[in-house]
Order: C-alpha cells, then sequence, then structure tokens
C-alpha cells in the first residue's frame, strides 16, 4: 500500500450516478457525505435563465431539475465543482449564481471547446477552466496541442483514462497544464491513472473517490 499522492481531484461525475440517481441532490449529498471532494454536473439555462443540473435539456425532462442554487443551499461551498456549460449563456448565469453563494471561484472548473473557454476568462480570473485534448492531438502533436492551450489561459485538459501516460502527463505539467482523467470506474483504472501522475479524475463510484480523500491509501 502506498499514500496517495497529494493534490489529486476526486469528481463524483454527476454526483456518483453509480451509488444514487444522477445529479440529484442524494447524489450530490451521498457523494460530500462519503468523502468526495469534488462534484461533476452539467448546466443547462431553464426558461427563466436559472442554471440547473441535469445531464440533457431541461425542457424534456419529466420533473423540474436541481437549481445550482439550490446545490449550494443544501451541500455548501466546501468542495470542488466542475460543470460542463450547455448552451449560450450558461456561463456567465453560473458564475453569478456562485458568486452570490459565496463560492470560491478557484474551485470552479468550468469545462467546455476552447474557444468557449478563452471567452469565460473574462467573467472572473480566479475561474479554473478545463477544454477536452482531442485523442488525435495527443497522439500525433502533444508538444503543439498542449503549447497552444496553455497560452490560451486555460487551466486542465480531460482525457479519458486510459489514454494517458506518464509521458503525456508529463508533457502537459511541463506547459503548466493540469491533466483529468475520465471514466474512472474501476479501482484499476484508479490506481493506473494516479500512477500516470493525473491530478483530477472523474468517476461514477463514490468508493473509489473515498481513496482520494486525505489520509486514504490506494492499492500498488
Amino acid at each position: 500500500m502506498k499514500t496517495r499522492p497529494e493534490g489529486v481531484l476526486g469528481f463524483a461525475h454527476r454526483g456518483g450516478m453509480a451509488d444514487a440517481p444522477e445529479n440529484s441532490l442524494q447524489a450530490f449529498r451521498n457523494a460530500l457525505d462519503h468523502g468526495a471532494t469534488g462534484l461533476e454536473s452539467d448546466v443547462w439555462l431553464d426558461a427563466a435563465q436559472v442554471p440547473v443540473l441535469h445531464h440533457g435539456p431541461p425542457d424534456r425532462l419529466r420533473e423540474p431539475p436541481l437549481a445550482l442554487a439550490e446545490l449550494f443551499e443544501a451541500c455548501g461551498t466546501g468542495f470542488d465543482l466542475s460543470l460542463d456549460m450547455r448552451g449560450p449563456g450558461a456561463a456567465a448565469r453560473t458564475v453569478e449564481v456562485a458568486r452570490a453563494a459565496g463560492f470560491d471561484l478557484s474551485r470552479l472548473w468550468l469545462v467546455g471547446g476552447r474557444g468557449s473557454c478563452v471567452a469565460w476568462r473574462g467573467l472572473d480570473p480566479r475561474l479554473r477552466l478545463v477544454t477536452d485534448l482531442r485523442w488525435q492531438d495527443a497522439w500525433r502533436r502533444p508538444d503543439e496541442a498542449m503549447r497552444v492551450i496553455a497560452a490560451e489561459g486555460i487551466d486542465a485538459v480531460n482525457l479519458r483514462q486510459g489514454r494517458w501516460s506518464r509521458r503525456l502527463v508529463d508533457r502537459a505539467h511541463l506547459v503548466g497544464l493540469r491533466a483529468f482523467a475520465w471514466d474512472v470506474n474501476t479501482r484499476c483504472h484508479l490506481r493506473r491513472a494516479v500512477r500516470r501522475g493525473v491530478d483530477g479524475v472523474y468517476s461514477d463510484h463514490v468508493r473509489l473517490l473515498q481513496e482520494l480523500s486525505p489520509g486514504a491509501t490506494t492499492p500498488r
């Protein structure tokens, strides 16, 4: 056994959708109660321009989705929060709601395309911005691609867990980017991602994220 590296963020994907209904208050509370230090969801604006948490458009739901403000009211602000922005205006309204709730904007990770991320930087300098690293770029021209992304003021690049190598993570770190891995849904995935030096993981399983809690251990 070895103590996990410091600084690895664990995001409960849609609140930890393997353990409770996705994007529900129950899921988010369960994740935080069981040691997750980060939550993940998608933000849409409803007809009243209220930021709501759901993977698909809110007008296709049978029940009203959870509002971002309700998440803060029920769960507080002591966690990292990764949010995929869905649609125009979502980022600006998300930042407004987070700021009104007293959320630390340096723990708010807005996820989107490169062009969108560059525009969001003007919303607040404390924001953390995340974009996908295209697999074609990671394979064919990783150094050039990551230099461009870093120069645009983006903080982290996201790639499926099996495609990160230690060398690729090191290349991200060299230009000041954090390396995030999604689809970390087995202990093997987690062990491999941590060993390769990633800075954050997204998982459906809260039990895996518990292993990233301070003082926890991960198997060799």
